[in-house]
C-alpha cells in the first residue's frame, strides 16, 4: 500500500489494482507486477483486470469503428472471421 500525506497507508480498490497490474504487465516491471497483486485479493484483482481488458476493447472498437469482437481477435493476432 502506498503512504498518503502524513505517512498513513492508503488501500487501493480493484480498479487501481487492475490499472497497475496491467501497465507494469505492459512494462514488463516484475517489482511493480507484484506490488499491485497484494494490494487486493486474486480473485478482485482477476476481476478487474477482465472489467478493464473489456472496457479497452469496446473503447478501441468505437475508436477504430469495428466490433468489439474484431478488435479483440486483432489484439490476439488471431484471424478475422
Amino acid at each position: 500500500m502506498e503512504a498518503g500525506a502524513g505517512g498513513e497507508q492508503r488501500s487501493h480498490n480493484l480498479f487501481e489494482a487492475a490499472a497497475a497490474y496491467v501497465s507494469a504487465c505492459a512494462d514488463d516491471d516484475q517489482d511493480r507486477i507484484d506490488e499491485a497483486s497484494g494490494w487486493v485479493s486474486p480473485e478482485a484483482l482477476s476481476f478487474g483486470v477482465n472489467e478493464l481488458a473489456c472496457r479497452a476493447v469496446v473503447a478501441l472498437a468505437r475508436e477504430r469503428d469495428q466490433s468489439p469482437r474484431e478488435v479483440a481477435r486483432a489484439l490476439l493476432g488471431l484471424p478475422a472471421t
